[in-house]
Formats: structure tokens, C-alpha cells, sequence
């Protein structure tokens, strides 16, 4: 007796917009190999938006799957691990010595696993925070990096962002596979009521990001991978004050 066939489907609007962000991801890696490094970091942030917003999407819709969550696994890996990372090589690392490679292999293996830990520990993860920094917001201070400064000072001197180049990919690097929490956004702040000056602030923060996109956007990521440090810092100063008044009690 013939084995009845197993229909396998997926749903076709979180993964079509999983494939955007695979696409804004692949054009960018395309478009830094071309020199087009400003173009490649707008291609980053567009993977962004489409990685947040699938998610998003398939959340309202009810539609998460176990395919849809590795498939935009994929689609991280390339838009926020491989393409930054290769982003910022053709920025500025004109050689192939040891170090250059190794601060490269860094950012794109720190990604990788913290996107396997993720997936490992979905069931068990705390939905108020991440554990790590997240590689989106990793892939925004490489690439907005970049961003800011082919706008502020051109395309000159990039080989005297070489060290710093190797310090943003290290440091972001370890932070992504670090233990440090930071805050998810998890919540939906679009249901109940908002107070008037927060909807006031959020509209002049939108004013600001399209005048200044660059320089906004990268000072936000760069103060939210700060935040978590912060955050870190104030926790074990915390423990350790207790500790001491608990001996002393």
C-alpha cells in the first residue's frame, strides 16, 4: 500500500517579505564590491525593515511557523553577518593580512552563533530581553558607520578608519555572543493609549531621521549597544552591594 503524500506549504506573506530581506541583504554585498558603500549601507537598513517587519506580520497574522523562523535565520545571517562584514572589507581593508581576515571572521561567526543561540533557546528566551546584542542592531553600527562617514567627510581617508573598522567588528563581535541583555521592544506599544507628548516626540523623532537618516540612525544603535553595557554595570554593582550588606548583616 503507497505511503499517502505529505502536502508541505508555507505561507506565502512573512516569507515573501523574509525574501525581501534576503535580497536587500545579497544587494548590498553587490553593491560595496562595486563601491557603492553608501548604497550598500541603505541596502542594510532596508533588511532591516523587512526583517522586522515579517516577523511582525506573521505574528498579526498567526501565521509563525518553524520553517518561516529558520528561513528568516537565513535571511539574517546573510543581510546582518555576511553582508556588513563585507561591507565594511571593501570599505577599507585593501590587503589580506591576518588580522583584516580575523577581525572579518569574527563579526561573521559572533553573528552566526548568536543566531543559533537564539533559535536554540526560543522556547525558554526572556520575551522582555535579548541575550546578546542583537545582529541587526550589530549590522546597523557597521553600516551606519560607514554611512556617516562617506556623508560627513567622503571618500577620503578610509584607511585611517582602519583601526576603528577593526574595533566595531570585534567589539561588536563579542557583544553579540556576550550574556548582556538588552531590551527586546517586544511589546506591542500600538495597542491602548499613548500620552500626547510621546506621540509628539515620536513625530519629531521620524522629522529627524529623514533629515539626518545617517547620523540619527547610527547614534541611536550605537547608544542602544551602550544601553546594555549600562545596564550590565548598574546589575553588578547592585549584587555586590547586597552581597556586602548581607555579609555585614
Amino acid at each position: 500500500m503507497a505511503k499517502p503524500k505529505i502536502k508541505i506549504g508555507i505561507y506565502l506573506l512573512p516569507n515573501v517579505l523574509t525574501t525581501l530581506g534576503i535580497f536587500s541583504g545579497f544587494f548590498a554585498i553587490i553593491l560595496a564590491a562595486n563601491g557603492n558603500y553608501i548604497g550598500s549601507a541603505i541596502s542594510i537598513f532596508f533588511a532591516m525593515f523587512w526583517d522586522g517587519l515579517d516577523g511582525r506580520v506573521a505574528r498579526l497574522t498567526g501565521t509563525q511557523t518553524n520553517f518561516g523562523a529558520q528561513y528568516d535565520t537565513i535571511a539574517d545571517t546573510i543581510s546582518f553577518c555576511v553582508a556588513p562584514a563585507l561591507l565594511i572589507y571593501f570599505w577599507t581593508f585593501s590587503g589580506l593580512d591576518k588580522f583584516t581576515l580575523i577581525s572579518v571572521f569574527i563579526y561573521i561567526t559572533a553573528g552566526a552563533l548568536r543566531l543559533a543561540r537564539f533559535n536554540a533557546q526560543a522556547e525558554v528566551q526572556d520575551k522582555i530581553y535579548f541575550q546578546g546584542l542583537p545582529s541587526p542592531s550589530a549590522a546597523a553600527i557597521v553600516a551606519g558607520m560607514v554611512w556617516v562617514k562617506e556623508i560627513m567627510i567622503g571618500p577620503d581617508y578610509s584607511q585611517l578608519f582602519l583601526p576603528i573598522s577593526w574595533f566595531i567588528l570585534i567589539s561588536t563581535g563579542v557583544l553579540m555572543v556576550s550574556n548582556i541583555r538588552y531590551y527586546s521592544f517586544k511589546e506591542n506599544i500600538l495597542k491602548g493609549k499613548i500620552p500626547f507628548k510621546l506621540l509628539l516626540l515620536a513625530s519629531l523623532i521620524i522629522v529627524f531621521v529623514i533629515i539626518w537618516p545617517s547620523i540619527i540612525l547610527f547614534s541611536f544603535f550605537f547608544c542602544y549597544a551602550l544601553s546594555g553595557l549600562i545596564i550590565n554595570i548598574i546589575q553588578i554593582r547592585k549584587k555586590r552591594k547586597l552581597k556586602k550588606n548581607t555579609k555585614k548583616s
